[in-house]
């Protein structure tokens, strides 16, 4: 059998692009001046039959064509030029003055089938010193270069993808520069590793397309060729990505040129259809919950998605909050859509540093205007500010203050003191608006409030996306002798278990678990973390359980927070920890009181989840004790010489 070499890989994904209706041609085929990098024959016939009923005429094609190869300046500062002509189309003058300007797009982005689509291996292109380079595929959409494709062979031991890379933006940049001003980005692969990013970008910042659709399962390997080419090269789907996903800033003091990953391209188109459906005065205003863990770039996705929505005929320029709850993330937001305004389409960007100066920006606008503002603003009075129903409100860290609409009574000296929470507010401010939430942590007041989650980007995805980094850990076991007293008060706690109608088998899986809580006793300071999947009641009854502890047992909670804050490495719906100081009998003590939190979890969910255990599980997050299903609860200790998880589960 043949060896599956650089050759044999090459011509495997020409089918896989032939696949989806390119045009197949060897470079050898094309005649054309060999510095040359446009199709220019393509490019022509495109605009001939795209504005036929306008009358274009040769010459003004011709005009048309060299105003886009006569663009300058640095590699960045041409590509960021061709490409805003490509993504925003230009006016274009008339050769015959009495004729209406003519809006020119290179591009048809409404209707994919009327571009021209060619994929293009070993297309030869002589540039600097007469240097000659063999680029090993080119995607061409109507003559112009969008996208190089590098491959190397993953059989060769020296040879990876960062070969490929390192070809692509130093050698070939060197050498064949003119290239690079039309591309939109580049893909290296080797058939197993398969990974596109921007020419600008860093290798790091290069991933993989892992997904055909939203809701399917991530692949690797061979397969991530597939869903890459399959899922990002469709036709209506690249040009999606060339038109609203491909980010510059106004100015920039590096060469900064954003691609978007999947999980960004999927949340925006979601959460944009999502909108247009619930849009008020017709919908309920509820525009939809992103549940995006560490590492989804939702920053990024909020940008695409203003893009989305201030371009689009549908929403007819509506006026975009994006709303934080703290002022060190509306800086930071505000310091990137203010740097966006040419890409965002609107050069009102501003960031409101008070209600009475959103009052003022809000009066007499009919359409239009990004404004980034804290929730705590709109408490400085109660008067309306708009009842525009073309507002949506983007709400970032949408769990916490962005949430709080009940009313809240407090008995005081004076009498009854009623208050509102930040987000009565907001909602009472702009009551046509329609509003969309950004969380780490979708609990049930999120998706009250924004409506079901449209769209999720777990920690487990970004772990194997190679966003963030996976936990490792040192499992290990140890027995646990509690003092006779301990010992009865357990059995007196079970005991009064039974009297109020736990069952014998809850109460026994219960005592079992006791057992198996083995592994820090020897250390006098711990540190407890708390993960569940469960749903967030439950993680909000342990939270309370926990809460009580502490005031009960005087020990001191280090932190309470998303899965954001324990080092990028788990996913996780909620967690907790706990550090208690004394001697032995002390954590004993903490012990008991922690079982009785999970004894009444298990009694609320055992009618639903069927039989739990608790395991232990080894340093691959394999269980040791179970069949585990790896749905439930797991419970990290950690101290100085080592971290142990125990893991609740349903069997």
């Amino acid at each position: 059998m043949a060896a599956f070499n650089e050759h044999s890989l090459e011509m495997s994904i020409m089918e896989l692009f032939q696949d989806e209706n390119y045009i197949y041609l060897n470079g050898g085929q094309i005649h054309r001046e060999r510095s040359e990098v446009l199709l220019v024959d393509d490019l022509r016939e495109y605009l001939l039959n795209r504005y036929a009923a306008e009358g274009l005429t040769e010459n003004e094609v011709d005009s048309i064509i060299l105003r886009l190869k006569s663009i300058s300046g640095t590699i960045y500062e041409a590509n960021k030029a061709v490409c805003k002509m490509i993504c925003d189309g230009f006016i274009f003058n008339r050769e015959d003055r009495t004729k209406k300007d003519l809006y020119i797009e290179l591009i048809n982005f409404d209707e994919p089938e009327k571009n021209i689509f060619k994929i293009v291996n070993q297309f030869e292109i002589e540039g600097v010193n007469n240097q000659l380079r063999i680029p090993d595929g080119i995607v061409f959409i109507n003559g112009i270069p969008v996208v190089v494709l590098e491959f190397k062979s993953a059989i060769k031991e020296n040879t990876t993808i960062m070969d490929a890379y390192t070809q692509l933006t130093v050698r070939y940049r060197r050498d064949i520069p003119e290239l690079f001003k039309y591309n939109t980005f580049i893909v290296i692969s080797d058939g197993a590793n398969n990974k596109y990013g921007s020419f600008f970008s860093p290798y790091d910042f290069f991933y993989a397309w892992r997904k055909i659709e939203a809701g399917d399962k991530e692949l690797d390997g061979i397969n991530s060729l597939v869903t890459m080419v399959s899922g990002l090269f469709r036709k209506e789907r690249l040009l999606a990505v060339i038109k609203d996903f491909v980010y510059f800033p106004d100015s920039s003091d590096k060469d900064l040129k954003i691609v978007c990953r999947y999980p960004q391209y999927f949340a925006a188109v979601k959460l944009f259809e999502n909108i247009k459906s619930h849009l008020r005065p017709t919908g309920d205003g509820k525009g939809g919950t992103y549940f995006g863990a560490t590492g989804c770039g939702k920053s990024y996705t909020m940008l695409f998605l203003t893009r989305m929505l201030m371009r689009s005929t549908f929403f007819h320029s509506p006026t975009i909050l994006l709303i934080t709850d703290r002022t060190d993330l509306d800086d930071q937001l505000s310091k990137q859509f203010v740097a966006s305004k040419k890409y965002i389409g609107d050069e009102t960007v501003v960031s409101i540093d008070s209600r009475e100066k959103l009052r003022q920006e809000l009066q007499g606008r009919t359409s239009g205007g990004v404004y980034l503002t804290t929730i705590q603003k709109f408490t400085e009075d109660l008067n309306l500010l708009t009842d525009r129903t073309n507002v949506i409100c983007i709400s970032d860290e949408a769990h916490r203050s962005q949430i709080n609409l009940d009313q809240k009574v407090k008995i005081t000296a004076d009498g009854v003191e009623r208050t509102y929470g930040f987000a009565k507010y907001l909602h009472d401010s702009l009551p046509n608006a329609t509003y969309v939430g950004f969380t780490g942590t979708p609990i049930d007041g999120t998706i009250e409030v924004f409506g079901p989650v449209v769209d999720a980007y777990t920690m487990a995805e970004a772990v194997k996306d190679g966003i963030t980094v996976n936990l490792v850990y040192d499992g290990r076991a140890a027995r646990v002798t509690l003092d006779q007293e301990k010992v009865r008060e357990i059995e007196d706690y079970y005991a009064q278990c039974a009297v109020e109608g736990a069952n014998e088998h809850q109460i026994e899986e219960s005592q079992k678990a006791v057992a198996h809580i083995d592994a820090i006793i020897g250390d006098k300071g711990f540190v407890l973390f708390v993960k569940t999947d469960w749903h967030m009641k439950c993680s909000s009854l342990l939270h309370c359980l926990i809460a009580e502890y502490r005031v009960e047992k005087r020990n001191t909670i280090i932190g309470e927070a998303t899965g954001a804050c324990i080092g990028k490495c788990i996913e996780i719906s909620h967690f907790f920890t706990i550090q208690t100081v004394g001697d032995r009998s002390s954590l004993v003590d903490m012990y008991i009181f922690f079982l009785r939190a999970l004894q009444n979890i298990f009694q609320s969910i055992n009618r639903v989840y069927g039989r739990l255990c608790i395991c232990h599980t080894d340093d691959r997050g394999k269980s040791t004790l179970c069949s585990c299903k790896r749905t439930g609860m797991d419970i990290f200790f950690v101290s100085e010489s080592r971290i142990t998880k125990m893991h609740v589960c349903i069997d």
